[in-house]
């Protein structure tokens, strides 16, 4: 194959998208798709819903190759241009050309149809001389309206091909000459001619029968199937397009102390920029000045604001709804997370289910099958009855009535729908292999840290000795830790500035904690704890106490049977009080483990934490004791995952953790949460964009749903094919009723995968 060499070649085993222009059916894309896996080391996959074709390519392989391949099967074929930042505009965006023409041309073909629909149909209209009138309005229908059906059709000839606009083509325009030859050549077009409709074939003098209501009412038919089956596509497409609009247009960056607004595609990793209340964040980043709350309602759906402050990350496309923030930017382009969200939405939108890629091997060899067939009915009726005009009738109603176009959108109308309300609702699904693995998943790993649980240390309980003051105990230790890095020390800090910022009485009978007093000659004792002179006092927190009073003894025994961590805290060699801290479950989790039974599915807790700590967590949410796996290392997971599976169990994993990313790909379906890390967001088939655990149960209920709209869709595609086409060589079919039922059946099955975006 020539090459151009003004256009670089794809380095290593590139992916390339290209926009395939001229696809009127299935079998197209089948085409397509075949020529271009034929081309050495090409792997593409043509998807007919959305119009574009995912080619990975070996090294050496051009863009302009690939194009030239696709423009000798007969469509064209272009590099999707990125889209151009412009400001956002109140009116929606213009009608699509394609939806405009097909529009135009369905309203003119029925303006001119109708009156031949009737005349054709009912006697009592017919006056002498009709079927002139009738000629006259139907021919700007069959050759004009029917133009876009008549020009693909010459296309793919030219190329040896055959597709559903062959089918139409034929059809119509044999309808359409027999007309004319019967017209200006036989008897129909004498004066006082007459015509009964008859919904099956009839048995009449061929040169006194016309069918220019057959012609003309099939193009216009399928006139307004094309123009629904467009509009509905490119509906099913809204949720993606609005998602990748969602981000700021332009914003105003900190330039020497001044606020300049610049074009948000200008900013650029470690730039500051300001946010004011209302205003969306341009990109991700940290705060660095102000507080606020966020609403992240358009992007993740979580309908309530989180405040953030100082060292707080925020998303790009998320709304400031409080106080001026000041931000710098840690990920521009396509690293932040919108862009992400909506190539891992795009990626699944142009895959392939499995059982799709068996519709478009049907539909590739369906339309010459159909050719076959309607030549074979001709010759049968014609043999058995020596009826010309009867078996003519039923061979252009086994041509009409013949449309792979439902079978080929059966599947990528349903992605697109389902992935898309997905995405509204802060629910990625990376392809649709996926939707096969949620309908067996029987049994669904959870991680506990950061997936059940918060993932951070907080302050539960404190313990003291009798005479000795809550407060006090508190404000020394949260003092001491102040100074530790440690997570528990964290929280007993955390905990004890909060009381006192806050200023009111904590709950269980807390006194008014005031302000943490400064530490002197602080030590840290490895693995036992810390030490510090407060206020004159020597403050010991940790293991650094031999024995215990009875009441603390027991205090820490209770703590530990709940699974808290115990911390002793005392001073001047005396142990005075016990502080619990623990990894604080989610208050979505409990019911979040309802929603998953309710889907047929044995939740399991999986964790590195001792026991006693994972089935406090366990009984919390609402998990089986013998449905605990505690105590495994990080490479352990996998293998628990694995042994789950050897028992028969198809096995859903959720996870947020680096050390959860290799257990999410082994199972047979990996969930993410993605306020998690990248390792385990790229080893899952499903992203949870909120850390909301009950996001998971959401996930595989739209799956599911998805997967049966789909399926669906295909018994009525297939059975609407199996049915029509015995019925149409039959004769028990007119051609015009055939028309109607054809367009109808891609249209059924668009609306039907429409309703995926009323999923709640």
């Amino acid at each position: 194959m020539p090459r151009t060499t003004d256009q670089p070649p794809i380095a290593g085993a590139a992916e390339v998208e290209l926009l395939i222009g001229g696809m009127t059916c299935a079998s197209c894309a089948a085409r397509v798709e075949k020529k271009l896996n034929r081309m050495d080391g090409v792997t593409a996959t043509v998807n007919y819903a959305t119009e574009k074709a995912r080619v990975s390519c070996p090294a050496g392989i051009q863009v302009a190759d690939l194009i030239a391949t696709v423009e000798k099967t007969g469509y064209t074929a272009e590099e999707p241009t990125p889209p151009q930042p412009e400001p956002r505009q109140p009116q929606e965006a213009p009608e699509d050309p394609e939806l405009a023409s097909y529009r135009h041309r369905f309203t003119v073909s029925a303006l001119l149809a109708g009156p031949v629909i009737l005349l054709s149909m009912i006697p009592a209209l017919q006056f002498d001389n009709w079927q002139w009138l009738a000629l006259t309005l139907a021919s700007p229908v069959v050759v004009w309206g029917g133009l876009p059906f008549h020009r693909a059709a010459f296309t793919h000839a030219r190329h040896g091909a055959a597709t559903m606009d062959t089918l139409i083509s034929m059809g119509t325009l044999a309808a359409y000459g027999w007309s004319l030859w019967a017209l200006f050549l036989g008897d129909a077009g004498m004066s006082g001619m007459r015509d009964d409709f008859e919904f099956t074939v009839s048995r009449v003098d061929g040169a006194s029968q016309i069918y220019l209501e057959v012609a003309s009412g099939v193009v216009t038919f399928l006139l307004l199937g094309r123009y629904l089956e467009a509009r509905a596509k490119r509906r099913a497409g809204a949720a993606l397009r609005a998602l990748m609009e969602l981000g700021a247009k332009d914003v105003a960056v900190l330039r020497d102390g001044r606020e300049v607004r610049v074009p948000v595609d200008r900013l650029a990793v470690g730039d500051r920029f300001v946010v004011r209340p209302g205003e969306k964040i341009a990109t991700d980043g940290t705060v660095v000045e102000g507080a606020s709350a966020v609403d992240a309602a358009l992007l993740t759906g979580e309908s309530v604001p989180v405040d953030v402050t100082v060292g707080d990350a925020v998303t790009g496309a998320t709304v400031n709804a409080g106080g001026r923030l000041v931000v710098e930017a840690t990920r521009v382009g396509a690293d932040t997370q919108l862009a992400r969200m909506a190539k891992l939405v795009e990626d699944a939108q142009n895959g392939k289910a499995e059982v799709q890629r068996l519709a478009d091997r049907i539909s590739s060899v369906f339309v010459p099958a159909v050719v076959l067939l309607a030549v074979a009915t001709f010759g049968a009726w014609l043999a058995v009855t020596d009826d010309t005009v009867a078996a003519f009738t039923a061979a252009v109603a086994v041509l009409i009535i013949a449309c792979p176009c439902a079978l080929g959108l059966a599947t990528p109308t349903a992605l697109m729908v389902g992935t898309g309300r997905g995405a509204q609702l802060g629910i990625l699904i990376k392809g649709p292999e996926v939707l096969e693995s949620t309908r067996r998943v029987d049994t669904v790993v959870l991680d506990k840290t950061g997936t059940v649980t918060t993932g951070r240390m907080t302050l539960q309980k404190v313990y003291v000795a009798e005479g000795t003051d809550e407060e006090e105990v508190l404000r020394l230790a949260g003092a001491v830790e102040h100074a530790s890095e440690h997570p528990v020390a964290r929280a007993v800090a955390a905990g004890a500035q909060e009381r006192s910022e806050m200023g009111v009485p904590p709950a269980e009978g807390w006194g008014r904690v005031g302000s943490l007093p400064e530490v002197e000659d602080f030590e840290n004792v490895p693995g036992r704890g810390v030490r510090a002179r407060v206020e004159g006092r020597d403050v010991a927190v940790g293991r650094l106490f031999d024995t215990l009073p009875t009441e603390l003894a027991r205090a820490r025994e209770e703590a530990e049977r709940g699974g808290r961590t115990a911390v002793v805290v005392g001073w001047d060699g005396t142990a005075r009080g016990v502080i619990a801290v623990a990894d604080a479950v989610k208050e979505t989790s409990a019911e979040a483990v309802r929603e998953l039974r309710a889907l047929g599915l044995t939740p399991v807790l999986l964790t590195g934490d001792n026991r006693a700590v994972a089935e406090a967590v366990a009984d919390a949410v609402g998990i089986d004791a013998d449905q605990v796996i505690a105590e495994v290392l990080p490479e352990e997971k996998v293998e628990a995952v694995r042994r789950l599976r050897r028992e028969g169990r198809c096995v859903a994993m959720v996870g947020d953790g680096v050390n959860d990313a290799a257990a999410l790909a082994t199972a047979d379906l990996g969930l993410a949460m993605g306020t998690g890390t990248d390792a385990a967001i790229e080893a899952s088939d499903l992203t949870l964009v909120r850390g909301d655990l009950r996001v998971a149960a959401d996930a595989i209920r739209l799956s599911r749903r998805t997967l049966g709209t789909i399926k669906g869709n295909l018994v009525w595609a297939f059975g609407y094919n199996v049915a029509a086409l015995p019925l149409a060589a039959a004769g028990l079919l007119n051609p015009m009723i055939a028309g109607a039922a054809m367009a109808f059946s891609s249209v059924f099955v668009v609306s039907n995968s429409l309703r995926l975006r009323t999923f709640r």
